[in-house]
């Protein structure tokens, strides 16, 4: 029991060190300000008159972006972070002490995970901040289509924050895995972003799979469906924020975050595999 409370110990302290690195970094400060400028620049969209589709509006510009940059962030960030380490040789020195490879790479993880739910969290605030000034702004204006009350459920606003930041796990500890027989920084984020195209587009080779007469095109198309994580099961603002007929049950949505979980656990796991293996 002791000898878990110490590996926990260690991956939290590398955990901590790796999360002031990255906020320290101006990749990460520049990623944030543009787009906190960019979420909050949607409000000039303001003077075409959209009505209440303004509110759509936004909110659909908020959630691209928190995609765009979140994404480049959290495949930059860690490959970043990990790189650095073997670059320095601290890594090296690191290892030396009773540290094993699986709580080195798990407090990198951690690390870049911890930078992301404050990414995601400030552009949550600030997107929340702009929709309710503007739904007010409306809600003076045309006060007949605001009979209900108010149109924005902003509790939601967070809870698609949570599955995004989820997603972003996943995509971090698919960058580790890359990273881990990688010898270079930009094979890293350039395999690394093809995946995420993957896996944004793995819905279609799950319909195709669906339509498939049985044989090895289907057990192969169903292999490449188990592999690569399904993207857009975390894509659920269309069932969020907004009042729609068929809301997401929270049922579905701790499903989506334990689907997020086992994938990021098991990338982890499997860049161990390659890791213990490398010569630093």
């Amino acid at each position: 029991m002791s000898g878990l409370i110490d590996s926990i110990s260690r991956v939290r302290l590398i955990a901590g060190n790796t999360f002031l690195e990255a906020v320290r970094q101006k990749f990460f400060n520049s990623l944030l300000l543009i787009s906190v400028a960019l979420v909050a620049s949607s409000t000039f969209f303001q003077q075409f008159d959209f009505g209440t589709g303004e509110l759509k509006f936004i909110t659909d510009f908020g959630f691209g972006a928190l995609f765009f940059f979140g994404s480049i962030l959290s495949i930059a960030a860690t490959t970043q972070l990990f790189f650095s380490e073997i670059e320095n040789r601290t890594a090296l020195t690191m290892l030396a002490k009773p540290i094993y490879k699986l709580e080195f790479l798990a407090g990198k993880f951690m690390g870049a995970h911890m930078l992301m739910l404050v990414f995601t969290s400030v552009l949550m605030l600030v997107l929340a901040g702009i929709l309710y000034w503007r739904e007010t702004v409306l809600m003076a204006r045309l006060g007949q289509e605001f009979q209900d009350g108010r149109l924005i459920a902003y509790g939601d606003l967070f809870v698609f924050g949570l599955l995004q930041w989820m997603k972003f796990g996943v995509l971090s500890a698919i960058a580790l895995f890359i990273a881990s027989f990688s010898n270079t920084n930009l094979y890293t984020v350039v395999v690394s972003f093809f995946v995420l195209i993957i896996c944004q587009l793995q819905y279609i080779a799950r319909d195709a799979y669906s339509g498939m007469e049985q044989g090895a095109g289907q057990w192969f198309v169903g292999l490449l469906g188990l592999i690569f994580p399904n993207f857009q099961l975390f894509n659920v603002g269309d069932q969020l924020v907004f009042n729609v007929e068929h809301p997401l049950s929270v049922g579905t949505v701790w499903q989506v975050v334990g689907y997020g979980v086992i994938y990021a656990v098991a990338f982890v796991l499997l860049a161990q595999l390659n890791f213990r293996k490398r010569e630093i």
